[in-house]
C-alpha cells in the first residue's frame, strides 16, 4: 500500500514535470526569451525561484521514497542552471525510484521517520509522514513550479499539471 501510494505517484508526476519543462523551454525558444527569465522566475521576492522549486520537487520525491523504503536518501548537488540540467535531475530521481521494490515498503506505514526541519527534529510514523508531510510538500513545490510557468506565459492547463496532456 505505501509503495503504491508513493513510488508510482511520484514517478508519474515527475514525468509530468519533465513535460512541463519541455514546454517551458520550447516557449522560451519560440519567443526568443532568455531561458533564465523562466529558470530564475519567482512569484514574490521572498519565494524560491523556478529552478529551486524543481530541485525541491525532486528532493521530496527521493527523500520520501528512500525514507519509507528504509534506504539512504540520495544526495544531489543543487547546481542546475539549465533546462537540460533540471531534466537530468528529474531523470536521476525517476531512475532512483525505479530501484525501489514493494518489499522494502513492507513496514513503511509504521516505520519511524525522523528528519531535521528548520534545525529541529521532527518524527513521524511512516504513514503520517507520507500523507501529512512529504506528499503535501511535493505537491506544493510542483504546483508552484507550474504556476511560475503559467504566470510567465507558458501555455499549460490542468491536464499538463496532471501529466495527462
Amino acid at each position: 500500500m505505501m509503495y503504491d501510494a508513493s513510488v508510482p505517484v511520484l514517478t508519474h508526476f515527475l514525468k509530468g514535470l519533465s513535460a512541463l519543462l519541455k514546454k517551458a523551454e520550447a516557449h522560451c525558444d519560440a519567443r526568443k526569451i532568455d531561458h533564465n527569465a523562466i529558470l530564475q522566475a519567482r512569484l514574490f521576492p521572498d519565494m524560491f525561484h523556478f529552478t529551486r522549486q524543481v530541485q525541491l520537487v525532486t528532493d521530496f520525491a527521493k527523500g520520501a521514497s528512500a525514507r519509507l523504503a528504509g534506504v539512504a536518501v540520495p544526495s544531489f548537488a543543487d547546481e542546475e542552471k539549465t533546462f537540460a540540467e533540471l531534466q537530468a535531475r528529474i531523470t536521476k530521481t525517476i531512475d532512483f525510484l525505479g530501484t525501489l521494490t514493494k518489499v522494502q515498503f513492507a513496514d513503511a506505514a509504521t516505520r519511524n521517520i525522523t528528519l531535521k526541519v528548520g534545525g529541529n527534529d521532527m518524527s513521524f510514523a511512516g504513514g503520517e509522514y507520507l500523507v501529512g508531510y512529504a506528499m503535501p510538500n511535493f505537491y506544493f513545490h510542483l504546483s508552484t513550479a507550474y504556476n511560475l510557468l503559467r504566470h510567465n506565459g507558458v501555455e499549460l492547463g490542468k491536464r499538463d499539471f496532471m501529466g495527462r496532456a
